[in-house]
């Protein structure tokens, strides 16, 4: 290396800016970019939400959305991502929510692969990152979630940085408090946060249980520090519009089996999907790199490993905080092990491979170490701007609903029917609250903790075609039904003598009540009774 960097070489792209296109490079080359975040509808509610805070200035208490449970309390517990969903919108389309969510992935990752770094070769951090990026990716979606992915690895990062030094600092007992304010207000996943500061006090227990007389004074100082800023953290995450009544309905919530049961981001993954086998990489180096930690005296990372572990085979939703949390200890753990391999009694060849490759990662690491530019990761985030607001983008660039998977024509040719009581699944619910409200109200949409397991049972129990699901309809005064060709309850409707199909254009299909002579409507939806053929 030069004693004096050339410009050439700062102009030079870096592991880091790797790091951060790590997620434009899988969103936009290999995933279908924009398409993949938005996915899933919810984004469409949000922003509703978020404009009703904006036009209101107060953050809402009761339902506005639905017919079927109209004033009932409600918890906006995303309320700050919502606003800033809705700000976004306002100013740049569906397109400055796509921006944004990829610039929230790209910081993630590159905060996490600069803390892996800190313990190990960057190359082996980068690697390991990667393997974390592809087993989350199964839940990016432009959600506020993804909020939380950011501060859980602030907070990993800052709790790390106070591990090398034993315990936390009266800095950090005001820091991490501060921000758990915000946290609490982006999304409902600041309690991983808590629990994440907990788990540090407790592997400080555990080691004072099997460490010598000699450092139990330290370990038990250290582990109450530890303790005092989860507390601490839990009141500060108080300080919501809700107060403790948000603590409350998200316990009731998480502790419903029926969201475990129903919901496919609550599932456990499928070791047949293609992210599968990534994810047991990362749970073998982590179970190796937690026994590795614990015969070195350090409970803590084996702690975090199992609990998040186990957090991730519970639910799917749950990849992307055991992706975060193990990478940093399984990159330094892989780099040890690999250091380790030339001393070893093994064949030479393999000796001599472990050296090279040590070698040449290591003038990696030494040529990575100049300053940057980084100009490769402002040109990256500018390219996929300018794609996103492109006059005619290309299709993983084209910040809309997919039309071949939600009713875009049909939601169209419903605009007019502003009375009508629509039903349809949840996932179409959030897209009908996107492009209808507020003109028109939903009969059920993805806020599950709203509806709530007996309500939800009913909706399930429609779409499944189960016995009462015409008096359901009834009693809640449905009218139109929109659902997919393949819905059970699509061929129930057309069979049935009370409903007539109105729309079909092979993505959805409208279905009409017929009236019954002296029976009084209790809307009137899609004027005439022709069957259309819309454009997706």
């Amino acid at each position: 290396m030069p004693a004096r960097s050339p410009i050439a070489l700062k102009l030079l792209p870096s592991m880091t800016d790797f790091a951060f296109l790590l997620p434009v490079l899988m969103l936009f080359g290999r995933m279908e970019g924009a398409k993949t975040l938005l996915g899933d509808a919810d984004t469409g509610w949000h922003i509703r939400t978020g404009e009703w805070i904006l036009s209101h200035h107060q953050v809402p208490s009761h339902d506005f959305f639905s017919f079927s449970k109209p004033g009932e309390p409600w918890y906006a517990w995303e309320w700050l991502s919502d606003v800033l969903f809705a700000w976004l919108n306002s100013r740049g389309g569906l397109a400055a929510v796509v921006l944004a969510s990829v610039v929230l992935l790209a910081a993630t990752f590159l905060l996490l692969f600069r803390m892996a770094r800190r313990k190990a070769n960057p190359v082996i951090a980068l690697l390991v990152a990667a393997i974390a990026a592809i087993i989350s990716s199964v839940h990016w979606l432009a959600r506020p979630h993804l909020f939380t992915l950011v501060f859980l690895t602030l907070f990993y990062g800052a709790l790390e940085r106070a591990r090398e030094q034993r315990c936390l600092s009266p800095r950090a007992l005001v820091i991490l408090p501060a921000a758990m304010i915000l946290w609490t207000n982006l999304h409902g996943g600041f309690f991983v946060g808590i629990v994440l500061i907990a788990a540090y006090g407790m592997g400080e227990l555990i080691q004072i249980i099997v460490a010598p007389d000699a450092v139990k004074v330290e370990g038990l100082r250290c582990a109450k520090s530890y303790f005092l800023a989860a507390g601490a953290c839990l009141a500060a995450s108080l300080i919501n519009p809700y107060s403790y009544h948000l603590h409350q309905h998200l316990l009731a919530y998480l502790g419903d089996s029926y969201a475990a049961e129903h919901i496919e981001e609550f599932f456990s993954l499928s070791f047949h999907h293609p992210v599968a086998i990534f994810f047991e990489f990362l749970l073998a180096a982590g179970a190796a790199a937690a026994f590795r930690s614990v015969t070195r005296g350090n409970w803590t990372h084996a702690v975090l490993l199992a609990l998040f572990a186990h957090a991730a085979l519970l639910a799917s939703r749950n990849l992307p905080l055991y992706g975060i949390m193990a990478t940093p200890i399984v990159a330094q753990a892989m780099d040890g092990w690999l250091r380790r391999v030339p001393q070893l009694a093994l064949a030479d060849w393999l000796r001599n491979l472990a050296a090279r490759v040590l070698a040449v990662i290591d003038e990696m690491a030494e040529t990575d170490a100049v300053s940057r530019w980084h100009l490769l990761s402002a040109l990256g985030m500018l390219a996929v701007a300018a794609l996103l607001y492109a006059p005619a983008p290309p299709r993983p660039f084209r910040a809309e609903y997919d039309a071949a998977a939600y009713p875009a024509a049909a939601v169209t040719r419903l605009r007019g029917s502003s009375a009508a009581r629509i039903f349809t699944n949840d996932e179409w619910g959030d897209y009908l609250i996107y492009r209808l409200y507020p003109q028109t109200r939903v009969f059920v949409d993805g806020r599950s903790d709203f509806y709530g397991s007996d309500f939800e049972q009913k909706y399930t129990d429609v779409m499944n075609v189960q016995y009462g699901w015409e008096e359901t309809l009834r009693r809640f005064g449905v009218d139109t039904v929109l659902l997919p060709p393949n819905a059970a309850l699509t061929g129930a409707l057309k069979e049935s003598s009370r409903w007539k199909v109105v729309y079909d254009d092979g993505v959805a299909l409208v279905f009409r009540y017929r009236r019954s002579e002296g029976e009084d409507p209790v809307s009137t939806a899609l004027a005439g009774g022709d069957r259309g053929k819309g454009s997706t």
